[in-house]
């Protein structure tokens, strides 16, 4: 087998051994994520553009493939996820999975290979709750959801860790048994909180709401400008779910990075290939909020929609402080990609066909 000298190995993390390490942690995923953004406006990442295979255009089925590099951590990483809407209908599973791979950038080699839609799930929430340090209201006691998905319960954990004072929850989906199962995993996590299943009526779930989160896979305009209170803080994690209205009452509007934003299909990129909203409408990217260039909420009335269309070198910072993390607690299995080169083994000729 030769020497060892050649032999490349890595770090096999299950979604169990990142759960028993303690990275369902908002704390330490939005740490990784200020670092990230700040390195990115540095100019210490490499952010290519994502490969994206849709499968089916009315559903939006796809596999996606986003790369990036954190230069000062000198590491390479790459999220490989599929987003498949119909099964849980179709099939009663999770319509997310991902795996992250993570390379040193001295040797080029592996260090790691993630199961990777516990981190992906935890950055949406964890950009939810950074926006909502900023631009919540430091006494927000209601958050209400269209969506109930994974990404709703990841964003209820992050918005609560953020806002503490968060007290009642209301939550609509597509269907009621989907609003029940949400209440009960999340009720026993959130012991003093109060929930309401909203019998998938939206305006209930929403009106009135300190905190509006809408987390779907719908192509439509469901959330509706007239539920939205002043002094409220949305925060939009799909594609198409509200109407236009919502942004243009909105005293402030926030991106995680509005040029990459505008070029997809969400509802503030329609509205700007539509001509309905301009780049001098957007307040600011969210790093500009971060670094104190810019004031978050200034007043107590104002309106703010925040909208993340996910950055993969954030997902990338959130999975390897995971990695460090679960490193720490010795969770993982070492596994060999290879123990040495290929015409150093002895029995080469063995495998040869020729």
């Amino acid at each position: 087998m030769g020497s060892g000298r050649h032999a490349i190995r890595f770090t096999y993390l299950s979604q169990e051994d990142l759960l028993e390490a303690g990275c369902l942690d908002f704390r330490l995923a939005m740490d990784a994520a200020e670092s990230a953004l700040l390195a990115h406006r540095d100019g210490d990442v490499i952010f290519p553009e994502k490969i994206v295979q849709i499968f089916k255009d009315e559903t939006q089925e796809r596999i996606n493939c986003l790369p990036a590099t954190l230069r000062h951590e000198g590491v390479c990483g790459v999220k490989w996820v599929s987003v498949f809407p119909a099964n849980v209908p179709e099939f009663g599973v999770q319509n997310l999975s991902a795996l992250f791979v993570l390379s040193e950038i001295e040797k080029g080699f592996p260090f790691a290979v993630m199961e990777g839609t516990l981190a992906s799930n935890v950055r949406v929430g964890a950009m939810s709750a950074l926006a909502a340090r900023h631009f919540a209201r430091d006494d927000a006691r209601v958050i209400g959801f269209i969506g109930s998905g994974e990404q709703a319960k990841m964003n209820l954990l992050a918005l609560k860790t953020v806002r503490p004072s968060l007290a009642e929850c209301r939550v609509s989906a597509k269907t009621a048994e989907e609003e029940r199962q949400f209440v009960g995993e999340l009720a026993p996590v959130l012991p003093g909180m109060d929930f309401a299943a909203a019998e998938t009526d939206g305006a209930s779930a929403m009106s009135d709401a300190d905190i509006l989160v809408t987390a779907t896979s719908a192509q439509a305009p469901i959330l509706q400008a007239a539920w939205m209170k002043p002094g409220s803080f949305y925060t939009h994690i799909g594609g198409w779910e509200d109407e236009y209205a919502v942004a243009k009452q909105c005293d402030k509007i926030v991106c995680d990075d509005w040029e990459t934003v505008k070029h997809r299909t969400q509802t503030l990129s329609r509205m700007y290939k539509e001509g309905q909203l301009r780049d001098g409408d957007i307040t600011g990217n969210l790093v500009e909020f971060v670094a104190g260039e810019k004031p978050g909420r200034e007043r107590v009335d104002e309106r703010v929609y925040f909208n993340a269309v996910g950055l993969a070198y954030v997902d990338v910072a959130i999975a390897l402080a995971m990695y460090r993390r679960a490193r720490e607690q010795g969770k993982g299995r070492e596994l060999a990609m290879q123990e040495t080169m290929l015409f150093e083994h002895s029995d080469i000729a063995d495998y040869v066909r020729l």
